[in-house]
Formats: structure tokens, C-alpha cells, sequence
């Protein structure tokens, strides 16, 4: 830390209690009150150096009194009494603590140049820019003192230059660094590439001694130690700074929101919190002003926060109740990056009534949404780059161009893919809830696309999860509920356990039984779709037709055909499996390894053979 020591002569001030003096042989003939100490003091070194206090004194002498008061001195006694040392030339230290405040106690005395040549005004400026905004924590710890020193501060521009002294050091070439900070998160975090890691100059000139790596980020916790609203100003003006990356100012505020809101990193940290009421917490109205500068801060940039942080931060938006324009906001945000959400942290508890719901659904519900609408934002134009000359652009260039930007602005497939089994796996956690409606349960499930569930097996375990805890369910309500499956892309174990369930209606057990077979009838014995019995692909099409459909009343008279031909699809199904045992037969595989079907149906029936047509699949 830098300083500057200011005088020569020995410290002679005295002090009892309230009334601090000089110990001189002339005695006082000047009494000054400060915030409720008195000082005793003389009128001639004061009086060359401070205007104010010359005033003072002359108006004080035609009233014929031989004291002043100053009512609410800028930084209080303390700043007050070293520019009283100054007058007398008495030895004084200023530092990075009290420099700030020195400053406004001189500005409020008016020791400028005015008075004398020299005087503690442009000496204490002369520090300020020399040292004091030069050094990085001596910035940060100047600025820090000009929160109890505010107008005056800000008059005086001693807010924004240090604001602007942070800012600078913290975007600056990290091989530049050679000023000490804190950095306690180098071992737990890696830098994620070589452009973020820069070595410092070696400290003695010897270019053998190599520092440690400086992190694109060393600049983070230092300046954590802000208050939020000196926090603000700092960070603002660092991400209005050219070259800073976005995700290093997610990071920082990620970790100023953990460090002010330390119960947001628990996963049970609002568990206690429902127990009581939330607003006769300690600290509510604190962290909650906290968290609505923390969310108006959040960089707009996609990916400069993690999902996981974006959805810590609205679950706690909800709970503190903050205004909605902000949490659509971080919907929004959620929503962009689903596809790296944990299902943990999407089971947001329902906080307006906890006893109504288990989850907050219609969060969830908002969130789908926004990741939906991506493929529904139209592309932005190409930018078109400036050359010194004009360079004319291909059609198809600019095609190129449209297709990149579009992609980048919608969810890939992949993306598409673990947001639907998120969402089925979502819908097992919530099924348990006694209060959630059927309809609701739906339309969340029919919240994707089907061609983005390669695997129905999620879905079915959220939906047999819903039927077990809610077996007030109607026959059609389940029927309706089960046309959400697409038996074809049930695995054989879902398929084995559907057979068996009895929470399912009859139609839905109907086709997973006859769509294994033929699975297998196509895989393994080289059968075609053409080839298929008429009965089989009539239900085929009857499938296909009561996933697009819904609740047609046409789709439940052919299932009622489909029921009273079941001796007829028994005998199609022994014929081909007679042929599917003769082409096996042929090519000399299933001499000794079971298909997959036959473990299939040997399991659900055993003591029944599939192989030679004489005994039937179904009792």
C-alpha cells in the first residue's frame, strides 16, 4: 500500500474524552465543534491555510463569540483533525484508508491554492494520481471509503476516477499484471485455454524466473468485496469495455452472487425458508434489493452463464418475489440454454402456496416455451464485411451466410434431444403430485416434438408413475393419457413391463404386444411391411392414425374391430412366426440363441413355445 507522510513537527495533539487541544504555550483562542468533540485551537495557522475556517472566525469575532460549529463534517472528527495537523505542520500519513476522505474535509475547509501556495488540496490530489489510482487494491479500497463520503465525492469526481482506475486494470493484458490481487479459485479452476493464462514480467528482471500464470479472471474477487452498489458502477463500466470476454463477466457475477447470497449455492437452501414466513426474515428487503441489481446486471450474451447458475438465481427471483419483467427475463435465459439444465435444478418448488403444488409447473411450462421458439426467431442478415475496395458477393454466399446465422439462433437436434428427456424425466418428479392435473401432465409432455424422443421408455415411466399416484384417473382419461406412447419405440424391458402393467388400458397392452412381434418379425426373419398379415398393418395404421388424432370416435370403433378379430390376428401372427422359423431354419440361427422376441414372450408366458405355430402368442 502506498502512502505519503506530510509535516515535520512532533504530534502534540491532546485528547480527554470529548475535547481534543493542542499542547502549546500560547493558549487556544479558537474553539471549533465537530460532530460533539470540541477542539481547542488558534486562530493563525488555521486561518492562512483554510478559508473557510477564516470566514468562520471573522464572523465569529463580530458576534463577539469565540467558538463555530460544523455540523456534519464530511468523514466526521478523524479527517477533520489531520487537516488541523496540517495547519500546525504537524507530521501526518495519508493512505489509500483516508485519502478519500481527507480530500472532501480539505474541499470542505477550502484549502486550496487560494489560501496558500501548496496547500493540502493539490498535495492530496498529487497523491491521488501519482499513487493512489495507479495501484489496483489501493483503487479498490479508495473507492470503498467514498461510500460514507457521498455527494461530495462525486462532486469532486473522486468516484469516477476511481471507477475508471478498476475498470482499466481489470481489462488489461493479464501478461501486463504485476501488481498483486486475490486469487483463492486458481486451483479449483483451470484456465479453459491458452488465450486466458499470461505470464507476468518475472519480478527481478531474470528471464529464468517464470510467476505463476496470471487468469484471464484474476480480477474477480477483489472486487467481490464491494458493496452492491459500488459493485454495480465498477462492473458496468468493465463489460462497456472493448475486448472483454462475456463469459468472464457471467463468471464474476456468479461469484459475487454466491459470495453476498451464500444460500444459493445449497441445494436446501429455501427448504427452511417455507417453514416460516419469508418476509419476516432477518435480512429479506437486503437480499432481495441484492438480487434485483445482481439480475439487472446479467450479461445478455448466450452462454456467459452457466444454466445452472440462471436457474439458482430464478428460483430466487420467485421466492423473493421480484418484479415479473425480470423473471421472464431469466425464463428467457433458462430457456436459450435448456439443453444444459440438470433435472435437479429444474424442480423449482412452488412457492406462492407450497401445500397447492410440489413443483412450480408454469415456470417449467415458460421455460419449454422459450427453448421451443428458437426454431420460430427469424434469421438476422448477414453483415456484410467492409473492404477498401467493393468485392461482389455470391448468392450463394449470402445463402451461407443466412443458413449460419439461423443455426445460431435455433436449438440443434442433439439440443432438442436432452431437453425432451429432461422434460420426461421432469415428468416422473412431478407425477407424484397429488394436486396435478391430467391436463396438465399432458400438455407438458406434448411440449417437443415426438421425432425428438427416440425412446419412449422416459415417457412411460412418467406416465405409469402418474397412474399409480393418481388412480382416481377415469378409463377414457387413461386412454387418452396413454395415446401420448408410440409403442415402436418402447425398449424390450418397457415393453415387458407394459405387457404386465394393469394400470393400462387394454388397447395400449394390445399394441405393445403385437408391435414386439413385429419388430421381430421384421428384424430377424427378413419380413418386409408388405409382407405383414392384412391385420397387422391395419393396426399399424390404426397406431398411426390414434397418435395424430387424439380422441376421435372413428379411431375407437377400429380398436373395437381390432378387439373382436383378436382370434384372427393370433392365427396371422402363428403363421408368420412358422415363417419366421423356417428362414431361420435356413440360414442356421436360431439353432441355438433365442431371438430377442422369443426371451420376449418366453418371459411373459413360460411353458408357451413361439417357434412352430402351434401354440398361441396371447391367452
Amino acid at each position: 500500500m502506498k502512502f505519503m507522510k506530510l509535516g515535520i513537527k512532533p504530534d502534540t495533539f491532546q485528547g480527554v474524552g470529548n475535547i481534543r487541544s493542542v499542547a502549546l504555550e500560547i493558549a487556544s483562542d479558537f474553539i471549533v465543534h465537530v460532530d460533539g468533540v470540541t477542539f481547542h485551537l488558534h486562530k493563525f495557522p488555521l486561518v492562512s491555510k483554510s478559508t473557510k475556517l477564516h470566514r468562520l472566525s471573522a464572523e465569529a469575532h463580530e458576534k463577539d463569540i469565540s467558538h463555530v460549529v460544523l455540523n456534519t463534517f464530511p468523514g466526521g472528527v478523524e479527517p477533520f483533525e489531520i487537516c488541523i495537523k496540517f495547519c500546525y505542520g504537524i507530521k501526518i500519513t495519508l493512505n489509500a484508508y483516508n485519502v478519500v476522505a481527507v480530500r472532501c474535509a480539505a474541499e470542505e475547509l477550502e484549502m486550496t491554492e487560494s489560501a496558500e501556495k501548496g496547500n493540502l488540496v493539490s498535495k492530496v490530489e498529487a497523491f491521488l494520481n501519482s499513487y493512489i489510482f495507479h495501484g489496483w487494491k489501493d483503487s479498490i479500497i479508495a473507492f470503498r471509503s467514498t461510500q460514507s463520503l457521498l455527494p461530495l465525492a462525486e462532486e469532486l469526481q473522486l468516484v469516477s476516477r476511481c471507477v475508471n482506475s478498476i475498470a482499466s486494470k481489470a481489462v488489461v493484458n493479464p501478461a501486463k499484471v504485476d501488481w498483486s490481487f486475490t486469487q483463492t479459485r486458481s486451483k479449483a479452476r483451470e484456465p479453459k485455454s491458452i488465450s486466458e493464462i499470461a505470464h507476468s514480467p518475472p519480478w527481478n528482471g531474470n528471464q529464468t524466473k517464470q510467476s505463476h500464470p496470471v487468469q484471464i479472471d484474476w480480477w474477480i474477487e477483489d472486487i467481490a468485496e464491494l458493496d452492491v452498489n459500488l459493485y454495480v458502477q465498477v462492473f458496468l463500466k468493465i463489460k462497456a469495455k472493448d475486448g472483454i470476454q462475456p463469459r468472464v463477466l457471467g463468471e464474476a457475477l456468479q461469484f459475487y452472487t454466491f459470495k453476498w447470497l451464500p444460500g444459493l449455492a445449497r441445494d436446501n437452501y429455501f427448504d427452511g425458508l417455507l417453514k416460516e414466513n419469508k418476509h419476516e426474515t432477518a435480512n429479506f428487503s437486503k437480499e432481495r434489493h441484492l438480487l434485483e441489481r445482481i439480475i439487472a446486471m446479467l450479461p445478455p450474451d448466450k452462454g456467459s452463464n452457466s444454466c445452472n447458475f440462471l436457474l439458482k438465481v430464478l428460483k430466487a427471483a420467485i421466492f423473493f418475489g421480484i418484479a415479473l419483467p425480470s423473471r421472464k427475463e431469466l425464463i428467457r435465459r433458462v430457456g436459450l440454454q435448456l439443453e444444459e439444465a440438470s433435472l435437479k435444478d429444474l424442480l423449482i418448488p412452488y412457492f406462492p402456496e407450497p401445500d397447492h403444488y410440489l413443483y412450480d409447473i408454469e415456470t417449467m411450462e415458460s421455460i419449454v416455451d422459450e427453448f421451443m421458439m428458437q426454431d420460430q426467431s427469424p434469421p438476422t442478415s448477414p453483415k456484410h464485411e467492409h473492404y477498401a475496395y467493393v468485392k461482389r458477393r455470391t448468392k450463394s454466399a449470402e445463402n451461407i451466410n443466412i443458413v449460419e446465422s439461423r443455426r445460431s439462433n435455433s436449438a440443434t437436434h442433439g439440443s432438442k434431444l436432452r431437453v425432451s428427456k429432461l422434460i420426461d424425466g421432469y415428468l416422473a418428479e412431478i407425477a407424484i403430485d397429488p394436486q396435478l392435473e391430467l391436463s396438465r401432465f399432458m400438455a407438458l409432455a406434448k411440449s417437443v416434438p415426438n421425432f425428438t424422443r427416440p425412446l419412449h421408455d422416459g415417457l412411460y415411466r412418467a406416465i405409469d408413475i402418474y397412474l399409480k399416484k393418481h388412480p382416481g384417473v377415469s378409463k377414457g382419461e387413461r386412454k387418452k393419457l396413454c395415446r401420448l406412447l408410440d409403442c415402436k419405440k418402447l425398449s424390450m424391458d418397457a415393453c415387458m413391463h407394459a405387457a404386465q402393467n394393469e394400470r393400462l388400458p387394454l388397447r395400449t397392452v394390445v399394441q405393445v404386444l403385437f408391435f414386439e412381434q413385429v419388430r421381430a418379425a421384421m428384424n430377424g426373419g427378413g419380413v418386409t411391411i408388405s409382407e405383414l398379415p392384412t391385420t397387422l398393418k391395419a393396426l399399424m395404421a390404426v397406431h398411426e392414425g390414434d397418435s395424430r388424432e387424439g380422441t376421435s370416435g372413428g379411431l375407437d370403433d377400429k380398436w373395437e374391430e381390432v378387439q373382436q378379430n383378436f382370434e384372427i390376428l393370433n392365427r396371422d401372427l402363428a403363421n408368420m412366426k412358422i415363417k419366421l422359423s423356417e428362414v431361420e431354419k435356413e440360414h442356421s440361427v436360431a439353432s441355438n440363441t433365442p431371438t430377442k422376441s422369443k426371451k420376449f414372450f418366453s418371459k411373459l408366458w413360460p411353458g408357451k413355445t413361439f417357434s412352430d405355430g402351434k401354440k398361441s402368442c396371447c391367452p
